[in-house]
């Protein structure tokens, strides 16, 4: 099969595809055995010297209606980010994406995305003592900012369908009171479109809910912003 590719350079796709299948780094994720093969992600870097992060799979699949004897996980993922990106949703740099079969006959697919250059994994940020820090005003803010981008995410009905707080990064732009927090979102192999948004919402906010070391009283400032931006509550929350 041919390798589909979401590169925009002018180098055949089979050629970027071999070029980063043999460029090896660290492992941010080792290779997990599930899905009737592997999928483990490496921290690389381009022949420019930029950092990248390259998820890389053999016989990693999904089945669905339209793939029924399956297709890589990570060409769904791929198709989560291009639509999020059109949604104004905080995502990671697509710089490539392929799947080929290798001899055998398995599945050969990369992701490759750029690394979320200034941003921190909430839970990190909070255990530096970034809220104290900045101040609870602006900690309302990143609230906020978060609640807007989960809202665009689930009015496109988008379901990220794994939403961790290890899954949401934080940066700081400006210093002081122009200081503004923007928010990024990570790992979309579970992230599919709903039938609707009130779904796509419910299912992952109940799911960050029991994710989450947020008190009571920070859950419900987050999901008053989030009503308040989605246009509407959430059933069951």
């Amino acid at each position: 099969m041919a390798v589909e590719s979401a590169s925009q350079m002018d180098v055949a796709p089979s050629d970027r595809f071999d070029d980063f299948w043999n460029r090896q780094g660290e492992w941010v994720e080792e290779p997990n055995q599930r899905r009737g093969g592997e999928s483990g992600v490496q921290r690389i870097v381009s022949s420019s010297g930029r950092l990248l992060y390259a998820k890389r799979q053999i016989g990693h699949t999904y089945r669905s209606v339209l793939h029924p004897f399956g297709r890589p996980t990570v060409l769904r993922e791929l198709a989560a980010l291009q639509g999020l990106r059109l949604l104004d949703v905080g995502v990671p740099e697509l710089v490539f994406c392929g799947a080929r079969r290798d001899p055998q006959n398995r599945w050969q697919a990369l992701l490759v995305t750029a690394a979320l250059d200034g941003y921190v994994e909430i839970d990190n940020w909070y255990a530096a003592g970034e809220r104290e820090r900045h101040g609870e005003a602006f900690h309302e803010r990143l609230l906020e900012a978060l609640a807007g981008t989960l809202a665009r995410m689930h009015k496109g009905r988008w379901q990220h369908g794994c939403l961790y707080a290890k899954h949401i990064f934080v940066r700081v732009v400006g210093e002081g009171e122009q200081a503004r927090p923007q928010i990024a979102l990570l790992d979309f192999e579970k992230c599919r479109q709903r039938l609707s948004s009130q779904r796509a919402a419910a299912h992952d906010l109940k799911q960050l809910r029991r994710h989450s070391s947020w008190n009571d009283t920070d859950w419900q400032k987050l999901y008053y912003f989030y009503k308040t931006a989605f246009g509407s509550p959430i059933k069951g929350l």
